[in-house]
């Protein structure tokens, strides 16, 4: 069951301002291991926009992402990533999977965890001499301080906040200048402070630096206000559109095929009830 993005373009169809868009998907279908992960799944994401990849556990968030990096191939439809194929936009792409916690013993810098961003394909190689090696430390000075993690950037990786090490990992992930940011549940396991101040980070990110942003999430509220658009994945397909187009009792009532209810609280905050969803789904996950 699908809905296609209002105004979805066909694939390599350039968008009204001349510019190719940053993701067409047009007819999307995943199998994995005879099953169906999402079919039919029609998307456009213009370049610059913020977007939001939702859905409960198991209805391929990440599967998306990993097609979006040309690691997964479609079983039918046509993927273009910055109107290429996605294993030749790659490089354009800088990707944050699912967060794992850094061992507190861990004694490698924070910077040296940014460096990776610029040499990490080289299997440790140095980045040359001269001019090359002193580019690659004013860029990797340039996105620790794009960030704001100056004050920490030292210190081990282990011994930092879990914000402050997101802060790192998304810093790593820009040092190639991409085109895109594919970020893989990067508030996981975050407090709520470090959960605004992480999606703050990120919309800036794609506002001042004109960066494409696809953001996967299992709590809409902190991100609500900076999105441009969402993706809710579910029953084997997507609807996409406004947040308030999409996140409504209707619409995902209608994606899922059971009663759902979208409630609002008193502070502005989404909450969904019912099934395939546990009651309150996009609640605080960290609240006592």
């Amino acid at each position: 069951m699908t809905k296609a993005t209002a105004g979805a373009l066909p694939e390599g169809v350039a968008a009204a301002d001349g510019t190719t868009p940053a993701i067409v998907v047009d007819g999307g279908a995943v199998r994995l291991g005879g099953r169906t992960v999402w079919s039919g799944v029609d998307l456009t994401v213009e370049r610059g926009e913020f977007v939001s990849v939702l859905g409960p556990n198991g209805v391929g968030k990440s599967t998306l992402v990993r097609a979006l990096l040309g690691l997964q191939r479609l079983s039918a439809g046509s993927v273009r990533v910055l109107g290429r194929a996605p294993e030749e936009a790659r490089r354009q792409i800088g990707y944050l999977p699912q967060r794992r916690s850094f061992d507190r013993s861990l004694r490698i810098r924070g910077v040296d965890v940014v460096r990776l961003g610029a040499d990490g394909t080289r299997w440790g190689l140095p980045l040359g001499r001269g001019a090359r090696q002193r580019e690659a430390r004013r860029r990797i000075d340039e996105v620790v301080d794009q960030v704001g993690a100056r004050a920490y950037a030292l210190r081990p990786i282990g011994e930092i906040s879990g914000g402050e090490q997101q802060r790192l990992l998304i810093a790593q992930a820009l040092v190639q200048r991409p085109a895109m940011l594919l970020l893989d549940e990067p508030l996981d396991s975050l407090d709520l402070p470090n959960q605004g101040a992480v999606a703050a980070l990120v919309a800036r990110l794609c506002q001042k630096e004109g960066i494409t942003v696809l953001l996967v999430a299992h709590d809409v509220n902190p991100i609500l206000p900076y999105l441009d658009r969402v993706v809710y994945l579910g029953r084997g397909g997507a609807v996409s559109g406004t947040p308030e187009e999409v996140i409504t009792s209707e619409t995902l009532s209608a994606l899922y095929g059971t009663p759902i209810e979208v409630l609002r609280t008193s502070d502005g905050r989404l909450v969904v009830v019912g099934q395939p969803e546990a009651p309150a789904y996009h609640h605080d996950r960290h609240a006592p």
